[in-house]
């Protein structure tokens, strides 16, 4: 992955649905050259999908929790894209000491954090994971 294909990346956080012309006028490139970045970024799971994010979903998650995985062999960037896919996930962060990531989790109800616990847990190379349930936030970041 190279700069333009981060500045493309960039530009569809912004903009999911920005046609081809528009990202292709953004960024200086020919509608040919966003196509195929596109196609390749698709082909490689470097993108696995686009989503609607809705005005409720920026509103603070009922029930929130830190999960801390624990990943065995070279399969963190394989999982961290797994758990991108997860509409539970909010965030997901790469780290060092006894926990390989960090996913944040909001969920409706507890039922549904369990749920979402025990898909990841059976993740292919997870190995162990502990989570802590977010009761307040005293400082987000905006």
């Amino acid at each position: 992955m190279d700069d333009i294909d981060r500045r493309l990346i960039s530009a569809l956080r912004h903009d999911g649905r920005a046609s081809v012309s528009d990202l292709a006028g953004l960024l200086s490139l020919s509608r040919a050259t966003v196509r195929a970045r596109l196609d390749r970024l698709r082909q490689s799971g470097d993108v696995i999908g686009y989503t609607v994010v809705l005005k409720e979903d920026v509103a603070q998650d009922p029930v929130r929790a830190l999960m801390m995985i624990g990943i065995e062999g070279r399969g963190a960037d394989r999982i961290m894209r797994q758990l991108s896919g997860l509409p539970q996930v909010r965030a997901v962060h790469s780290t060092n000491g006894r926990w390989d990531v960090i996913a944040e989790l909001g969920t409706d109800t507890l039922e549904d954090l369990d749920d979402v616990l025990f898909r990841i847990r059976k993740f292919d190379g997870v190995t162990q994971s502990e989570t802590s349930l977010l009761l307040s936030t005293r400082k987000a970041g905006g």
